[in-house]
């Protein structure tokens, strides 16, 4: 009889029908596909998984179905992906079987991204009911179906969607939260007030891998709010690069000014350069060949001390553009101009012109006033002949 009443889900993983060597797991299946279908075709056990999911079949509230069944796996390997078969819909049946997961940025300095980083702070969420085992309801109070949404757990709702317009879309009803069913107000949980969640504090800890950039996303699995008969949603942390003082990144690669005096783009030298983003210096032993200079704009590539890469040990490169910095004046005594110019390389062969003015200069200039004159000058070019007396008179053939 019990044959007849399991279907063919429970045959085909009778004990009988397989090795030997598989009869053991297979009678385990064979008894947990049984016990579901007792749900499934019980009308009075179908009310209670339609008023109150997989709640109802707590061991807490004396309706158990035993430790080793599992009713949604079952049903999932009986009936497919949607779980219920046809006309068996239960209480949320509509929604997805993983709760929504929750973005955050997360704000993270050049330090962290190149050293790594681990992460912990406190976070509130809402976890399941413990008191009511997220039914919402007392112990052996019975729901009722919701009035709101007549037991479907979603409502037509209207949305604009610009000036005049208006959609329609399915929303979950506010009056159940999505269940399908709610409790009179004597019959509701005193913890969560029939909400059947209520808020919990939670340390969270991260970990930002050496080497990560700006958009990388950090996964904490099942962290997010939790909500009856769904698996938790993820904590999705969305990194953000806060802008740093020294380096700039791209890729695998960084790049600093190198600000240095006139006399070691002349001269050479041999000190720390910078200070890197783990605290090192960087020490350049830049001595220069006779008569060799360093000039702004050029640039220095000191390879293998960019970012690491993810997942290896490999780095990019820094490159360190140089900017020389000239004394300010009055740094040298007259009576050094000469040396100094002695020392220096000559000036180029002069200009000749026919005819040479001797002008007068502003060098404290700005080329932020450069065309400035041109602006709202309002000069007109004018025809000296449009001011004579009389009216032009055309030319005889």
């Amino acid at each position: 009889m019990l044959m007849l009443r399991s279907g063919p889900a429970a045959l085909a993983c009778h004990p009988d029908k397989v090795a030997e060597a598989e009869r053991s797991a297979a009678e385990i299946k064979f008894k947990s596909v049984s016990k579901a279908y007792e749900i499934l075709y019980d009308d009075e056990k179908k009310q209670l998984y339609d008023q109150h999911g997989m709640a109802a079949f707590d061991p807490a509230h004396g309706h158990g179905m035993g430790p080793e069944v599992d009713l949604e796996e079952m049903l999932h390997h009986m009936f497919g992906m949607g779980g219920m078969p046809p006309g068996f819909g239960g209480p949320g049946a509509h929604k997805p079987q993983k709760g929504e997961d929750e973005e955050r940025p997360y704000q993270v300095t050049l330090e962290d991204l190149y050293k790594g980083k681990t992460a912990k702070f406190s976070s509130k969420k809402n976890v399941i009911c413990k008191n009511c085992n997220g039914t919402g309801g007392k112990e052996k109070a019975k729901s009722k179906q919701c009035g709101s949404c007549q037991g479907r757990g979603f409502r037509q709702g209207l949305r604009s969607v610009g000036p005049g317009l208006v959609t329609s879309e399915t929303v979950i009803c506010s009056s159940c939260k999505g269940d399908g069913a709610v409790f009179k107000p004597k019959d509701r949980c005193k913890k969560c007030k029939g909400e059947r969640v209520t808020e919990a504090r939670k340390v969270l800890e991260i970990y930002i891998p050496r080497g990560a950039k700006e958009g990388d996303r950090i996964v904490l699995e099942g962290e997010a709010d939790q909500v009856p008969g769904q698996e938790p949603g993820d904590i999705i942390f969305n990194l953000v690069e806060t802008e740093h003082s020294v380096f700039r990144r791209i890729g695998a690669d960084l790049s600093a000014d190198l600000e240095i005096t006139l006399a070691e783009a002349l001269c050479g030298f041999s000190r720390v350069v910078i200070k890197h983003l783990d605290g090192r210096g960087l020490y350049m032993d830049h001595t220069q060949p006779t008569g060799r200079t360093l000039k702004p704009g050029q640039v220095i590539k000191i390879v293998g001390e960019g970012m690491p890469h993810k997942k290896s040990e490999a780095k990019g490169d820094l490159y360190l553009g140089v900017h020389v910095k000239f004394p300010e004046d009055g740094w040298l005594q007259s009576d050094s101009i000469l040396k100094l110019e002695g020392l220096l390389p000559k000036p180029a062969q002069p200009i000749k012109a026919d005819t040479v003015d001797e002008v007068e200069y502003d060098q404290t200039a700005s080329l932020d006033d450069f065309g400035a004159g041109a602006q709202g000058s309002g000069e007109v070019w004018e025809d000296e002949d449009e001011h004579d007396e009389g009216v032009p008179q055309c030319a005889q053939q």
